[in-house]
């Protein structure tokens, strides 16, 4: 019942003393949806340069058209960026790239994600592991150092927010229990593909709880957030049964987008929080990740997600 009120009675808004003049913004998954959205808010609330990591950068080129048409800003604001998140060696150009030809992140946004019920191995892990979580975390730490150096070097406050979900409790994630998580979730032949999405969106919630404590006195603040439910291209080879509850419960991909900015833009008040409706609440988490099962599942998770960042990239982890 809170899912259906958050959905038909809340309306999230963009914080009104939202300025981000002179600050560079990173996001994923921007060509459509809540990401693209999200590119466009931040393009007008004053970002200098606005990164679209992209997938497809056809379609990334026609977003940042369709923003810089909206928004009226100079088009050397917004760049597509290559970006594919199943591919390991894709995450690490992209951030040796921007490590090499961006002054400051001050915003990475990580939206990008995948929700199938079609089981596929990418670089050794199912697919949705790889996409939503490895990556998504692989991602964050090659590009923390760039954060704290710009938290530094500018006397900011950056911001690393990870777009998480509400179904993170809506999985039963019978796998922490096995003698390793990660292989059992890549075993085709026992593997809850109705399941998947939601239990990836948990495994960032448990990693991020483990992960946040480590960033203090970084300079970087570490959020993530819930969006709710909403009209995205997210979910498209998810089946009809989440066809049919975007049509009677999901908010506008605008309305959606205005929780990554509220979390792109928060104070300290963010570090180490889930955002729900666009504002801090852990209340909102579920009572498994808040439970001592639930720690005890993070502290695996964490350890088993270490050791494989750790094989993709030596010392990727280490200094945090």
């Amino acid at each position: 019942m809170a899912f259906v009120y958050s959905q038909l009675f809340v309306t999230p808004r963009i914080p009104p003393a939202a300025s981000l003049t002179g600050q560079t913004a990173i996001i994923t998954g921007s060509n459509v949806g809540l990401g693209k959205e999200a590119a466009r808010h931040l393009t007008a609330l004053g970002c200098t340069k606005v990164i679209l990591a992209v997938r497809n950068t056809t379609a990334g080129e026609d977003a940042r058209k369709d923003i810089l048409a909206s928004t009226g800003v100079p088009p050397h604001t917004l760049e597509v960026w290559s970006l594919d998140l199943a591919d390991y060696g894709s995450v690490k150009r992209f951030a040796k790239r921007a490590e090499s030809e961006l002054q400051r992140i001050d915003i990475l946004l990580e939206n990008a994600g995948i929700a199938t019920d079609k089981f596929a191995l990418s670089e050794g892990h199912e697919r949705t592991v790889t996409v939503n979580v490895v990556s998504t975390f692989l991602l964050a730490f090659l590009l923390l150092p760039k954060l704290k150096e710009t938290a530094k070097k500018f006397a900011v406050k950056p911001r690393l927010s990870i777009v998480s979900s509400e179904v993170h409790a809506w999985t039963k994630f019978a796998e922490w229990k096995q003698p390793s998580i990660f292989p059992a979730l890549d075993d085709e032949a026992t593997a809850n593909m109705q399941e998947r999405y939601m239990t990836s969106k948990l495994l960032e919630v448990l990693a991020i709880r483990q992960f946040a404590p480590k960033l203090a006195g970084t300079g970087v603040i570490l959020n993530y957030l819930n969006p709710g439910l909403c009209h995205s291209e997210l979910g498209r080879d998810a089946g009809w049964s989440l066809y049919l509850l975007k049509m009677a419960l999901a908010r506008s991909t605008e309305v959606g987008s205005r929780t990554l900015v509220c979390a792109a833009v928060a104070g300290e008040e963010s570090q180490g929080k889930y955002m729900h409706d666009g504002k801090v609440d852990e209340s909102a988490l579920s009572p498994f990740v808040r439970s001592q099962d639930g720690e005890e599942a993070g502290r695996k998770v964490w350890g088993e997600l270490k050791g494989i960042l750790e094989g993709v990239q030596k010392g990727v982890t280490e200094g945090f």
